[in-house]
C-alpha cells in the first residue's frame, strides 16, 4: 500500500532518522507561543474504576505537558457502548474533538475530516507500526486510522476438561474439533465449543471460521466473496458436526461472546474462540487452560483473525502540528509496552513487540502476538462495512440454526453487502 511503500523506501535508504529532523514542524518542533488545548476523546478498556483508561491517559498527557508546558490535552474517557456515538454526536455537532480513540475511522475518512497519518507523524513513529495494521487503516491507499490496540484470536480449551474426557492434546484440525467435542459431551461437559453467534459480536466469529475455512469477507482486491463457496462449504459443516448434534449446548443465535467467556471462565465450555483478554478472565477464576492455533480444514488455519481499534486527528480545529506532536508521544515504546500491558492487549509497533516477545512476563501473548503480522482484519476502510456488520449480527444465528440453510443466509447477507457497496462508492 501507499504509505507502507513511502516508509518502507525510506527506511531502506537509511535516511528515516535523519528526516524527522526535517519533519519537526508537521509533529515534533516547536509550534509558536500561544497556548492550545487538545481534546480527546477515548475508549474505557478497564472494567471498572480501578483500572479504567482515565488513569493511563492521566500519565501520559502529565508526563506530556511537563515537556511540551504550551500544549494542554483534555482527555475524555467513555465506555465502548457509547463513545463511538459520542464522537459521532461532536461530529455532527460541528464540535470535533481534535482526537479520537475509537472503533472505526472510514466514515470520517471518506468525508475528508481527518488528517492523514503522513500529516501528522514523524517517519520514524509512522514507520514502526506493525505493517499489517498500519495498512489495515488506510482508505483508498492513505492511512488514516492509526492502530491503537490490537489483538487475535486463538482457541481456548480447558486442560481440565480435556483430561477428564480422555483428550491428550488440543484440535488441529475440524475433525478433531468435532471428536474432542464429542469426547467432551460423553464426560458430561454442559457446552463442549461454544459458539457465540448472538448479536454481541458475530461479526467476529463469523471471520473466524470462515478464515478456518480459507474462506473471508473479502476476496485480494476488496470485493465481497461473503457467499463463497467455501464460506458455504464452513458453515454447512458447523451447523452439521457441531450444532445439530449438539455440541454447542446452546443455540449460538443466542449466545453472546461475553456470556461464553463467562462460561469458559466458570470451567463450563471445553473449548472457543478467544482473545486475550479472556486470559486474564479464565486465570482469575482459576481455569487451568491453553491456547492453540485456529483449527482449518487439515491443519492448522493459515491465517486468523485480527482487531484493531483507531486513534484519528480530526482536521476542524487546524492543530496539526500539535496533534502531531502529542501522537509522536503516545506511540514511544514505553507507552505502548505500558498500555498493552495494562489491558492484556498487544502492541501496535514493532519496537514494542519486539520488546514483548523477549519478555517471558508476557509468554502467554506470544503465540497471539506471533500471528498478528499474517492477521486478516474487518474490511474496515469500506464505508459499507457498518453496514454488513450489523446484517451478519442479525442473521448468521440462523444460518446455522435448525430451520436454517447457510448457503441462503449467506446469499442474502451477500446482496445487501453488494448494494451497501455500489452505494457508497
Amino acid at each position: 500500500m501507499a504509505v507502507q511503500r513511502r516508509y518502507k523506501s525510506l527506511a531502506a535508504a537509511g535516511i528515516a532518522t535523519a528526516m524527522t529532523l526535517t519533519l519537526a514542524s508537521c509533529s515534533g518542533g516547536p509550534v509558536g507561543g500561544d497556548d492550545v488545548t487538545l481534546k480527546l476523546v477515548a475508549a474505557d478498556y478497564g472494567d471498572g474504576a480501578a483500572n479504567s483508561s482515565k488513569h493511563y491517559w492521566h500519565d501520559v498527557v502529565e508526563a506530556f505537558e511537563a515537556k511540551h508546558p504550551h500544549i494542554k490535552v483534555d482527555v475524555d474517557v467513555y465506555s465502548w457502548k457509547d463513545v463511538d456515538k459520542e464522537v459521532e454526536k461532536r461530529v455532527e455537532a460541528g464540535n470535533a474533538p481534535d482526537m479520537a480513540q475509537i472503533g472505526a475511522y472510514a466514515d470520517y475518512a471518506a468525508e475528508g475530516k481527518l488528517y492523514s497519518a503522513d500529516d501528522l507523524l514523524s517517519i520514524t513513529t509512522q514507520a514502526d507500526f506493525t505493517p499489517g495494521l498500519a495498512e489495515a487503516g488506510e482508505y483508498h491507499r492513505v492511512q488514516y486510522g492509526m492502530p491503537f490496540g490490537a489483538s487475535t484470536r486463538r482457541l481456548f480449551y480447558n486442560k481440565k476438561l480435556f483430561a477428564q474426557a480422555g483428550i491428550a492434546s488440543p484440535p488441529k484440525t475440524w475433525s478433531d474439533i468435532k471428536q474432542d467435542a464429542q469426547l467432551l459431551k460423553a464426560a458430561g461437559v454442559k457446552t463442549p465449543f461454544a459458539l457465540p453467534l448472538g448479536p454481541e459480536e458475530t461479526q467476529a466469529e463469523t471471520m473466524i471460521w470462515m478464515l478456518s475455512g480459507d474462506g473471508g469477507y473479502t476476496d485480494s482486491i476488496g470485493k465481497y466473496t461473503i457467499d463463497s463457496r467455501q464460506n458455504i462449504r464452513t458453515f454447512k459443516w458447523v451447523k452439521d458436526n457441531l450444532v445439530t448434534p449438539g455440541l454447542t449446548g446452546t443455540d449460538p443465535a443466542k449466545l453472546n461472546r461475553q456470556d461464553g467467556f463467562n462460561a469458559f471462565a466458570s470451567g463450563q465450555v471445553g473449548m472457543l474462540n478467544g482473545h486475550p483478554t479472556l486470559m486474564q478472565q479464565a486465570k482469575a477464576k482459576g481455569i487451568d487452560y491453553g491456547t492453540v492455533a485456529l483449527p482449518g480444514i487439515t491443519g492448522p488455519a493459515k491465517s486468523t483473525m485480527g482487531v484493531a481499534d483507531w486513534m484519528m486527528g480530526f482536521k476542524q480545529n487546524g492543530h496539526r502540528a500539535e496533534i502531531g506532536q502529542f501522537l509522536d508521544f503516545v506511540y514511544n515504546e514505553d507507552n505502548v509496552m505500558r498500555f498493552s500491558g495494562d489491558y492484556g492487549l498487544l502492541p501496535v509497533t514493532v519496537s514494542a513487540s519486539q520488546d514483548m516477545l523477549a519478555d517471558d512476563k508476557y509468554k502467554k501473548l506470544h503465540g497471539f502476538l506471533k500471528q498478528l503480522p499474517e492477521a486478516e482484519f474487518y474490511p474496515a476502510d469500506k464505508t459499507s462495512w457498518p453496514l454488513v456488520s450489523k446484517t451478519i449480527k442479525a442473521k448468521m444465528g440462523d444460518a446455522v440454526g435448525k430451520n436454517g440453510d447457510p448457503a441462503t443466509v449467506l446469499n442474502d447477507i451477500q446482496n445487501t453487502a453488494d448494494e451497501a457497496d455500489s452505494a457508497t462508492r
